[in-house]
């Protein structure tokens, strides 16, 4: 019989009460406004877009990964698993709350992630991040954004913060020379792919073999 969730924390924030729930050891799920943002034991595809992003930095001197959304911090595990140990991390996430829970009950979950000394967080958007970026000459070798969002057809407006073209020119000038942008979705979208091309990258999407949605991840190399 499975076991009900038991509420954990809990706080009120603009797009509705955000929510961190366990019902067995490692066993979590987060929560905004009664949807699912993510889950401790379906997160497979979370984990291939940091692997995949970081794989080939393993072999750079001090590669610089920026990550949007801290989330349970598994991806951010999967990153720092991938990297050397001069690597750089800045996460970037809107939510204090959700460092609090990856510093206490999340934190045996990703062997505590958030400490690692290669590891910078900021309670800021991404965006703004980004775009600040654009115009600093230090750039990032890879950008992952993981947010609870991914790119679909509302965002083809060049104005979207994310997935519009303006950002993602914004994005591609804030990458490094062959610099990679790995972006999480929660559905195909050929128009994403179509976009990320126009904008100077050169992209391939793919789907991890989970079941369930059918998750996306986009590996997108400035060229």
């Amino acid at each position: 019989m499975t076991r009900p969730w038991q509420e954990l924390d809990a706080v009120d924030t603009e797009e509705g009460r955000l929510l961190l729930l366990k019902r067995a050891e490692n066993d979590f799920l987060i929560t905004i406004d009664g949807r699912v943002l993510m889950n401790s034991k379906a997160n497979r595809s979370e984990l291939v877009l940091a692997e995949l992003a970081c794989r080939e930095l393993s072999t750079h001197s001090a590669p610089r990964v920026l990550i949007g959304g801290l989330g349970m911090g598994c991806t951010l595990r999967a990153a720092l698993d991938n990297l050397p140990q001069t690597a750089m991390v800045e996460i970037d996430e809107l939510n204090p709350v959700v460092l609090d829970w990856c510093h206490g009950p999340l934190k045996d979950l990703t062997a505590h992630a958030v400490a690692d000394p290669r590891v910078k967080v900021e309670i800021i958007d991404v965006s703004k991040r980004i775009r600040q970026a654009a115009k600093d000459r230090q750039k990032y070798d890879a950008i992952i954004l993981d947010l609870y969002q991914g790119p679909s057809p509302a965002d083809a407006k060049s104005t979207k913060p994310f997935f519009g073209e303006a950002a993602l020119e914004r994005t591609h000038q804030a990458l490094s020379k062959g610099g990679l942008l790995a972006v999480w979705g929660e559905d195909p979208y050929p128009a994403f792919d179509r976009r990320l091309e126009k904008c100077g990258f050169s992209a391939r999407s793919l789907r991890p073999k989970i079941g369930g949605r059918r998750h996306m991840i986009w590996l997108a190399k400035r060229r």
